[in-house]
This record gives C-alpha cells, sequence and structure tokens, in this order.
C-alpha cells in the first residue's frame, strides 16, 4: 500500500488479472459480484468466491471495496441481506451504496459506507446528511467543477472521492433511462447495453443535418485529470477513483502505473508539465474515447464529445495472436497455437485471462525441438514465460 500521505488511488477492476494488473500501485480497489451491481457484465466474481477474492486483495496490502450500487426494487430487498451478510464474512473494508436499504443494512452489520456517485451529491448539505447516516465517504457527482467540490471539502468532515480517469456517461451521474427505452435494458439495474456509444444520425425536415459531425453523436469522450492532479490534491479530495471495472488487465497496468507516479511526483515535489504530458502519451496508448477534463473546469460542450472516434481513439492498439495450450512449470514454457497472428523474437506481448496477466518480450520460440527466430499464423510452439500462465489464456502482440 502507498499511501502514507496524499490521496488514495482507487482502481476498479473485475477479476484476479485486473488485481495482479494493478496491485503494485493502487492503495485500493472496487469491484462487484453477480448481484446488485451496476456492472452486471462483471461477472467473474460472485458471492460464493468473494471471500476469496478478498483475501487476494488483502495479501497485496490493499483495501477492497464492494460497489451495491444498483436501484432496489421490492423484490430485491432479500437480495440486500444476502449480499451484506457475505461482504461481512469475507472481509470487505467497505461498500459503495446509495440505496438507503442497503445503507441501513450495511451500517446495522457495521460495514463502512462510501456514497455512491448515484446518489448525486452535489453539495456540502447533502454530504453531511449522508455522514448523520454513519457513511465514511461520498463519491462525490461527475457534474461538479473543481471549485465546487473544493468549497464542499472545506465545509463536511466526511472524506470526499472523485472519479479522476475513465468513461464519461452522457446522463447525469449515471441516471440515464436510453438503454431501458431502446432495448429494455435498465443501466440503472446493471444492464446498460450503451447505445449512446452507438452510430447515430439526427434527420430534420430538410433531411441529414450531422453529417459533417460524424456518427457517434451521443459518445462522451474519458475523463483525463492527469495533467491536473497538483490541483486536485490542493483542493483536499481525498481519494482519486478510476473508472474501469469492465477494462482489461493492461489498461489497469497503465492506467494505475501513471497516476501512481503522477501522485508520487507531486509529493516529492518533482511534478512536471513534460512529465505529465509523457503521462497523457502513454495513457492515450491505451483504451480511450479520446480525453477531456469532463466538469473539472466548466460544463463540457461539444468538444467534449467523440463524435468521430468511435469506441476506441487509442494510439496503439493490441493485436491478438493465440492462446495457450498448456503450461510446464519445470521448464517455465507454455506450449501455445497462433490463431490469429505470428510471433518473432523481441516482440513485447501480453498473455491475459481471469486469473493471468503478464507482460513480457518473447525470449525464445520452439517447434519440435528447433529454435525459432519467427512463428507462423497456425504454428503450434512453445514459448518461455516469466511465470505461470493457464490453459486458453490469450496472448496478445502489444
Amino acid at each position: 500500500m502507498h499511501n502514507s500521505s496524499g490521496p488514495e488511488l482507487i482502481l476498479g477492476i473485475k477479476n484476479f488479472a485486473g488485481l495482479e494488473a494493478c496491485s503494485r500501485y493502487a492503495d485500493a480497489v472496487y469491484f462487484s459480484t453477480d448481484r446488485l451491481s451496476l456492472r452486471a457484465k462483471a461477472k467473474e466474481i460472485t458471492l460464493e468466491t468473494l471471500k476469496d477474492f478478498v483475501s487476494e486483495v488483502k495479501a497485496r496490502e490493499l483495501k477492497a471495496y464492494l460497489a451495491v450500487n444498483s436501484a432496489v426494487n421490492e423484490a430485491r430487498l432479500d437480495e440486500v441481506e444476502e449480499v451484506v451478510d457475505t461482504a461481512v464474512k469475507a472481509g470487505v473494508d467497505a461498500v459503495i451504496a446509495w440505496d438507503p436499504a442497503v445503507i441501513l443494512k450495511a451500517r446495522k452489520a457495521g460495514l463502512r459506507v462510501h456514497i455512491s456517485t448515484q446518489a448525486n451529491v452535489t453539495n456540502h448539505e447533502t454530504a453531511e446528511f449522508y455522514r448523520t447516516l454513519g457513511a465514511e465517504r461520498i463519491v462525490l457527482s461527475r457534474e461538479l467543477s473543481l471549485e465546487e467540490i473544493r468549497k464542499i471539502r472545506q465545509q463536511t468532515e466526511i472524506k470526499v472521492e472523485t472519479f479522476v480517469h475513465g468513461a464519461m456517461c452522457m446522463a447525469v451521474s449515471g441516471r440515464c433511462h436510453l438503454s431501458a427505452y431502446v432495448l429494455g435494458k435498465s443501466g440503472n439495474c446493471g444492464e446498460c447495453t450503451q447505445p449512446c456509444r452507438w452510430e447515430w444520425e439526427l434527420h430534420g425536415e430538410n433531411g441529414l443535418v450531422t453529417e459533417s459531425r460524424g456518427k457517434y453523436l451521443l459518445s462522451a469522450k474519458d475523463l483525463c485529470m492527469i495533467e491536473h492532479v497538483p490541483e486536485l490534491i490542493e483542493a483536499g479530495i481525498d481519494s482519486f477513483k478510476v473508472e474501469g471495472r469492465l477494462r482489461d488487465p493492461g489498461y489497469l497496468e497503465v492506467v494505475s502505473r501513471c497516476y501512481r507516479e503522477a501522485i508520487d511526483a507531486c509529493k516529492a515535489g518533482s511534478y512536471t508539465r513534460e512529465k505529465a504530458d509523457a503521462w497523457r502519451s502513454e495513457l492515450s496508448s491505451v483504451y480511450n474515447r479520446g480525453f477531456s477534463t469532463g466538469f473539472y473546469f466548466g460544463v463540457p460542450g461539444l468538444e467534449s464529445f467523440s463524435p468521430e472516434k468511435g469506441m476506441n481513439a487509442s494510439e496503439k492498439k493490441r493485436r491478438a495472436a493465440g492462446v495457450v495450450e498448456n503450461y510446464y512449470p519445470k521448464q517455465q514454457a507454455a506450449a501455445i497455437r497462433l490463431l490469429e497472428e505470428g510471433l518473432a523474437i523481441g516482440d513485447e506481448i501480453l498473455i491475459e485471462g481471469s486469473t493471468t496477466y503478464l507482460k513480457q518480450q518473447v525470449r525464445s520460440l520452439i517447434k519440435k525441438g528447433m529454435l525459432l527466430q519467427t512463428a507462423e499464423k497456425g504454428d503450434e510452439v512453445g514459448l518461455a514465460v516469466d511465470k505461470a500462465v493457464r490453459k486458453n489464456d490469450r496472448i496478445f502482440i502489444i
């Protein structure tokens, strides 16, 4: 754990591989199970496996925060009790919630509570209200400016957490009904199909009126505050939150490392514009939709949308190469099948799976006892690996 002073760095993850990717840089991780979460697609952690997962988090000296942040209707109240009881037994450090039913049951069970951004907290009196309910922290609304955040922090004793990097929703604090309207899948119950990321056309009386603006009309750019970390710290923000519970481990490793280095540089008095530019360049190499500063410095306009870039504006995209067929611990080697692309000595690769995250260089390739300089698509070869991998792990060239 890094946070002896300065803001806590929190990463959103969905599995063991994500934990492995960010564990050297984060102070805490947040995640959800397959129950009562706004990320219903992130099902790799279940109530049955929660205790084991939390144990792995604690083994890396990180804090474990469980998101229980979906809307809770009458039929799901019994689920709240079950999730809270399981969270207590698993030893989570806090639950992230906004529904009063979850908050009250969690507090009754002795759990710490962090108020989710879904609560749309935008002033210090609301923050104080949640403090009277026993909450220890507020994840403030994304729609606040830095000056508003500073004023809230100055007028309340409750800890303040804000998002500093990741996807931005086009709706206020994620309260979107577009997915429910279009496909009957409610974003407020964790089933968002992200129609805001689809191609759209706007037609008026005289025909198409958006041809020159691109087709991703509702797609907001990602939040990126790496160039403003000193200002965030000066405003008194206690925790920096990175959105990414559906992101791959490679993304989590780069983002967590960049923000860790920025925070540490601020603490050491060595943060510079040149370093910030380098970090931003690294961040642009992994999944993104273009970058903006969200609402931190004013209400965003059209410049904060990404109508022409679609889902991924990354300057460097990884390429799928193949899969692991088997792992041989004595030889520290893996048998791999190159299904999509060949490999060569010196290639930078990433091997990932539900529990695997390994970034390394290709040092040796062996086929039928012969050392190769290159292996072609379709080949089955032996690959020296730096640590254990598992059958069906995916191999990417980066």
